[in-house]
Protein backbone atom coordinates (compact mmCIF):
# COMPACT_ATOMS: atom_id res chain seq x y z
CA UNK A 1 0.00 0.00 0.00
CA UNK A 2 1.28 3.30 -0.91
CA UNK A 3 1.77 5.89 1.94
CA UNK A 4 -0.51 9.14 2.04
CA UNK A 5 3.00 11.27 1.72
CA UNK A 6 3.71 9.28 -1.02
CA UNK A 7 0.28 9.57 -3.11
CA UNK A 8 -0.07 13.71 -2.24
CA UNK A 9 0.93 14.72 -5.86
CA UNK A 10 0.23 18.47 -6.93
CA UNK A 11 -3.36 17.13 -8.17
CA UNK A 12 -4.09 15.69 -5.20
CA UNK A 13 -3.22 18.83 -2.86
CA UNK A 14 -5.20 20.81 -5.21
CA UNK A 15 -8.06 18.86 -5.15
CA UNK A 16 -7.96 18.99 -1.48
CA UNK A 17 -8.01 22.80 -1.48
CA UNK A 18 -10.76 22.84 -3.89
CA UNK A 19 -13.15 20.71 -1.42
CA UNK A 20 -12.19 22.63 1.38
CA UNK A 21 -10.34 19.34 3.34
CA UNK A 22 -7.49 21.13 4.09
CA UNK A 23 -7.59 24.56 5.97
CA UNK A 24 -5.44 27.33 4.25
CA UNK A 25 -4.14 29.99 6.60
CA UNK A 26 -5.10 33.48 4.68
CA UNK A 27 -3.51 36.69 5.60
CA UNK A 28 -4.78 39.87 6.50
CA UNK A 29 -5.69 42.65 4.25
CA UNK A 30 -2.65 44.93 4.61
CA UNK A 31 -4.21 48.40 5.68
CA UNK A 32 -4.78 50.88 3.09
CA UNK A 33 -2.22 53.27 2.98
CA UNK A 34 -2.50 57.16 1.86
CA UNK A 35 -6.43 57.24 2.57
CA UNK A 36 -7.48 60.51 3.75
CA UNK A 37 -10.77 61.86 4.93
CA UNK A 38 -11.21 65.67 4.04
CA UNK A 39 -14.64 68.16 3.63
CA UNK A 40 -15.76 71.07 2.93
CA UNK A 41 -19.13 73.20 2.45
CA UNK A 42 -20.57 76.60 0.63
CA UNK A 43 -23.51 78.72 1.43
CA UNK A 44 -25.58 80.36 -1.01
CA UNK A 45 -27.75 83.31 0.48
CA UNK A 46 -30.80 83.86 -1.47
CA UNK A 47 -34.35 85.86 -0.51
CA UNK A 48 -36.93 83.90 1.07
CA UNK A 49 -39.87 83.82 -1.40
CA UNK A 50 -42.89 82.33 0.29
CA UNK A 51 -45.17 83.42 3.40
CA UNK A 52 -46.88 81.46 5.81
CA UNK A 53 -49.56 83.55 7.37
CA UNK A 54 -51.98 81.40 10.22
CA UNK A 55 -55.04 83.07 11.52
CA UNK A 56 -57.21 81.54 14.21
CA UNK A 57 -60.04 82.31 16.55
CA UNK A 58 -61.33 80.64 19.90
CA UNK A 59 -65.20 80.20 21.07
CA UNK A 60 -66.47 78.82 24.23
CA UNK A 61 -69.92 78.63 25.62
CA UNK A 62 -72.22 75.86 27.29
CA UNK A 63 -73.23 74.16 24.55
CA UNK A 64 -71.10 72.09 22.18
CA UNK A 65 -73.33 72.79 19.28
CA UNK A 66 -73.35 76.39 19.41
CA UNK A 67 -69.54 76.75 19.98
CA UNK A 68 -69.55 74.80 16.89
CA UNK A 69 -71.74 77.01 15.00
CA UNK A 70 -69.48 79.86 16.02
CA UNK A 71 -66.53 78.51 14.79
CA UNK A 72 -68.12 77.63 11.55
CA UNK A 73 -69.42 80.59 10.60
CA UNK A 74 -66.15 82.52 11.45
CA UNK A 75 -63.98 80.19 9.77
CA UNK A 76 -66.57 80.23 6.43
CA UNK A 77 -66.26 84.36 6.59
CA UNK A 78 -62.51 83.73 6.63
CA UNK A 79 -62.68 81.25 3.92
CA UNK A 80 -64.78 83.08 1.39
CA UNK A 81 -62.58 86.51 1.85
CA UNK A 82 -59.67 84.92 1.09
CA UNK A 83 -61.02 82.77 -2.27
CA UNK A 84 -61.85 85.82 -3.20
CA UNK A 85 -57.97 86.59 -3.85
CA UNK A 86 -56.78 83.10 -3.83
CA UNK A 87 -54.15 82.55 -7.01
CA UNK A 88 -52.21 79.05 -6.84
CA UNK A 89 -48.81 79.21 -5.84
CA UNK A 90 -49.59 83.12 -5.63
CA UNK A 91 -51.60 83.05 -3.02
CA UNK A 92 -53.47 79.84 -1.39
CA UNK A 93 -56.01 78.71 1.09
CA UNK A 94 -56.74 75.76 3.09
CA UNK A 95 -58.62 75.00 6.39
CA UNK A 96 -56.46 73.86 9.17
CA UNK A 97 -57.56 72.83 12.95
CA UNK A 98 -60.74 72.60 13.59
CA UNK A 99 -61.00 71.47 17.46
CA UNK A 100 -63.80 71.54 19.64
CA UNK A 101 -63.33 70.17 23.59
CA UNK A 102 -65.18 70.02 27.05
CA UNK A 103 -64.46 72.59 30.34
CA UNK A 104 -64.74 70.41 33.26
CA UNK A 105 -66.02 71.88 36.69
CA UNK A 106 -63.46 71.37 39.71
CA UNK A 107 -65.96 69.14 41.10
CA UNK A 108 -65.77 66.84 37.82
CA UNK A 109 -68.64 67.12 35.48
CA UNK A 110 -68.61 69.09 32.31
CA UNK A 111 -69.06 72.68 33.13
CA UNK A 112 -69.28 73.96 29.13
CA UNK A 113 -67.37 73.82 25.79
CA UNK A 114 -64.49 75.36 23.88
CA UNK A 115 -63.06 75.49 20.79
CA UNK A 116 -60.45 76.55 17.75
CA UNK A 117 -60.39 77.17 14.15
CA UNK A 118 -57.68 77.67 11.93
CA UNK A 119 -57.18 79.28 8.34
CA UNK A 120 -53.91 78.95 6.38
CA UNK A 121 -52.60 81.12 3.74
CA UNK A 122 -49.31 80.60 2.19
CA UNK A 123 -47.94 81.68 -1.27
CA UNK A 124 -45.50 84.26 -3.18
CA UNK A 125 -47.60 87.01 -3.10
CA UNK A 126 -46.37 88.52 -0.03
CA UNK A 127 -48.17 92.27 -0.85
CA UNK A 128 -51.46 90.64 -1.11
CA UNK A 129 -51.62 88.11 1.49
CA UNK A 130 -50.48 91.33 3.90
CA UNK A 131 -53.66 93.10 2.49
CA UNK A 132 -55.84 90.25 2.83
CA UNK A 133 -55.18 90.15 6.28
CA UNK A 134 -56.11 93.34 7.30
CA UNK A 135 -59.73 92.35 5.32
CA UNK A 136 -60.43 89.34 7.09
CA UNK A 137 -62.11 89.86 10.30
CA UNK A 138 -63.47 87.03 12.02
CA UNK A 139 -60.27 85.57 12.72
CA UNK A 140 -56.91 86.78 13.47
CA UNK A 141 -53.14 86.12 12.70
CA UNK A 142 -51.56 83.57 15.11
CA UNK A 143 -48.63 83.24 13.44
CA UNK A 144 -46.33 84.31 10.65
CA UNK A 145 -43.41 82.79 8.49
CA UNK A 146 -41.35 82.76 5.33
CA UNK A 147 -39.70 80.21 3.32
CA UNK A 148 -38.10 79.47 0.50
CA UNK A 149 -39.96 77.86 -2.61
CA UNK A 150 -38.80 74.57 -3.99
CA UNK A 151 -37.52 76.29 -7.42
CA UNK A 152 -35.36 78.93 -5.24
CA UNK A 153 -34.47 76.14 -2.84
CA UNK A 154 -33.16 74.12 -5.82
CA UNK A 155 -31.39 76.71 -7.51
CA UNK A 156 -29.57 77.88 -4.76
CA UNK A 157 -28.35 74.59 -3.58
CA UNK A 158 -26.73 73.21 -6.65
CA UNK A 159 -24.76 76.34 -6.78
CA UNK A 160 -23.58 75.64 -3.19
CA UNK A 161 -23.10 72.16 -4.38
CA UNK A 162 -21.16 73.17 -7.40
CA UNK A 163 -18.96 75.69 -4.52
CA UNK A 164 -18.76 73.11 -2.24
CA UNK A 165 -17.78 70.24 -4.87
CA UNK A 166 -14.69 72.38 -6.04
CA UNK A 167 -13.55 73.37 -2.66
CA UNK A 168 -13.53 70.02 -1.72
CA UNK A 169 -11.31 69.06 -5.04
CA UNK A 170 -9.09 71.87 -4.63
CA UNK A 171 -8.45 70.59 -1.31
CA UNK A 172 -8.04 66.97 -2.30
CA UNK A 173 -5.52 68.18 -5.14
CA UNK A 174 -3.61 70.49 -2.01
CA UNK A 175 -3.28 68.00 0.64
CA UNK A 176 -2.34 65.34 -1.91
CA UNK A 177 0.53 67.46 -3.16
CA UNK A 178 1.70 67.95 -0.02
CA UNK A 179 2.09 64.67 1.07
CA UNK A 180 4.05 63.97 -1.55
CA UNK A 181 1.41 62.01 -4.01
CA UNK A 182 0.74 63.12 -7.21
CA UNK A 183 -2.82 62.95 -7.38
CA UNK A 184 -5.63 61.28 -5.95
CA UNK A 185 -8.95 59.20 -6.49
CA UNK A 186 -12.11 59.31 -4.44
CA UNK A 187 -12.91 56.45 -2.21
CA UNK A 188 -16.31 57.55 -1.12
CA UNK A 189 -18.25 61.07 -1.49
CA UNK A 190 -21.37 62.30 0.70
CA UNK A 191 -23.14 65.63 -0.27
CA UNK A 192 -26.21 67.04 1.28
CA UNK A 193 -28.29 70.02 1.81
CA UNK A 194 -30.10 72.15 4.11
CA UNK A 195 -31.58 75.53 4.88
CA UNK A 196 -29.47 77.04 7.83
CA UNK A 197 -31.30 78.11 11.19
CA UNK A 198 -34.71 78.92 9.03
CA UNK A 199 -36.74 81.73 11.66
CA UNK A 200 -39.33 80.46 13.26
CA UNK A 201 -42.46 81.83 12.93
CA UNK A 202 -43.49 84.68 14.91
CA UNK A 203 -46.28 84.63 17.07
CA UNK A 204 -48.73 87.88 16.72
CA UNK A 205 -50.56 89.57 19.94
CA UNK A 206 -53.83 88.50 18.77
CA UNK A 207 -55.38 92.09 20.87
CA UNK A 208 -53.34 93.96 18.82
CA UNK A 209 -54.01 92.68 15.75
CA UNK A 210 -57.49 93.12 16.16
CA UNK A 211 -57.33 96.46 16.62
CA UNK A 212 -55.82 97.31 13.78
CA UNK A 213 -58.94 97.36 11.69
CA UNK A 214 -57.92 97.23 8.42
CA UNK A 215 -54.60 97.74 8.06
CA UNK A 216 -52.78 95.13 5.94
CA UNK A 217 -50.02 93.07 7.88
CA UNK A 218 -46.18 94.89 7.34
CA UNK A 219 -44.13 92.19 5.60
CA UNK A 220 -40.27 91.72 5.51
CA UNK A 221 -39.07 88.71 4.33
CA UNK A 222 -35.41 88.51 4.88
CA UNK A 223 -33.26 86.29 3.39
CA UNK A 224 -32.77 82.44 3.84
CA UNK A 225 -29.35 80.36 3.58
CA UNK A 226 -29.07 77.25 1.84
CA UNK A 227 -25.62 75.20 3.00
CA UNK A 228 -24.11 72.11 0.85
CA UNK A 229 -21.82 69.87 2.76
CA UNK A 230 -19.64 67.50 1.09
CA UNK A 231 -17.42 65.03 3.05
CA UNK A 232 -16.03 61.84 2.26
CA UNK A 233 -12.53 59.76 1.45
CA UNK A 234 -9.51 59.85 -1.14
CA UNK A 235 -7.02 57.89 -2.16
CA UNK A 236 -3.61 59.46 -2.78
CA UNK A 237 -2.09 58.22 -5.67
Amino acid sequence: MRSLTSACTPAFVFALLYCGCVPVALADPAPPQGVLSLASSASVEVPRDVMNVTFSTTREGADAGAVQAQLKQALDAALAEAKKVARPGQLDVQTGNFALSPRYASKGGISGWQGSAELLVEGRDMAAIGQLTGRISTLTVARVGYSLSREVRDKAEADAAAQAIARYRAKAADYAHQFGYAGYAIREINVNGNEASPPRPVAMRMQAMSASGDQPLPVEAGNGTVVVNVGGTIQMK
